[in-house]
C-alpha cells in the first residue's frame, strides 16, 4: 500500500541577488551574534545552508537530541537566521518542518549604519564585476568565513 503524506522533502535552498544588509549598530547584529555565539547553533547553521533538513535530521547527523537541536532551531528561527521551507511526515505520520536559510541572504557589515550608502554601492561594483550568478556563493562563502572564525 502506497503511503497517503510524504515522508520526504525535495525543496532545495533558493537565494535572492539582493542581500539583507545588517550592520554593527543594528539590533538585529546583536541577536544573530547572540544566536550564533552558541557553537550547537554555528554546527547546525552551517548544516542547514548546505541543504534543508528536518530536526530529527540534524540530531542523527550531529549526534545529538532532538530536543537539544529544537531549541537551537527555534533561536536560529528567531533571529531569521534559519526558516521553514516545507513540510514532510515521519513514519508514524507526525508533521516535521523542514528548515533551511531565508532566501534573502544576510550580509553582516562591521561597521556602523552611517557607512551603508558607500558599502551599498560597493556591494554593487563587486556584484557586476563577479555576475549575479555568483553573488549567493560568495555571500555562503563569506558567512560560513566569519561564522568559522568564532569557533
Amino acid at each position: 500500500m502506497g503511503k497517503l503524506l510524504p515522508t520526504g522533502s525535495d525543496v532545495t535552498i533558493e537565494r535572492d541577488d539582493e542581500p539583507r544588509l545588517v550592520c554593527i549598530d543594528d539590533e538585529k547584529a546583536t541577536d544573530v551574534f547572540t544566536t550564533l555565539s552558541s557553537e550547537t547553533s554555528q554546527q547546525i547553521f552551517r548544516r542547514l545552508n548546505e541543504e534543508p533538513m528536518t530536526a530529527q535530521d540534524i540530531a542523527d547527523d550531529l549526534g545529538m537530541s532532538v530536543q537539544r537541536v529544537s531549541y537551537h532551531l527555534d533561536n536560529l528561527e528567531e533571529s531569521n537566521l534559519i526558516t521553514v521551507l516545507d513540510t514532510c511526515y515521519s513514519e508514524k505520520g507526525l508533521e516535521m518542518d523542514v528548515y533551511g536559510p531565508p532566501e534573502e541572504p544576510l550580509l553582516l557589515f562591521l561597521g556602523p549604519s552611517t557607512d551603508r550608502p558607500g558599502l551599498i554601492a560597493s556591494f554593487k561594483r563587486y556584484a557586476s564585476a563577479i555576475g549575479p550568478v555568483a553573488i549567493p556563493l560568495a555571500i555562503g562563502q563569506s558567512i560560513a568565513r566569519l561564522v568559522g572564525s568564532n569557533e
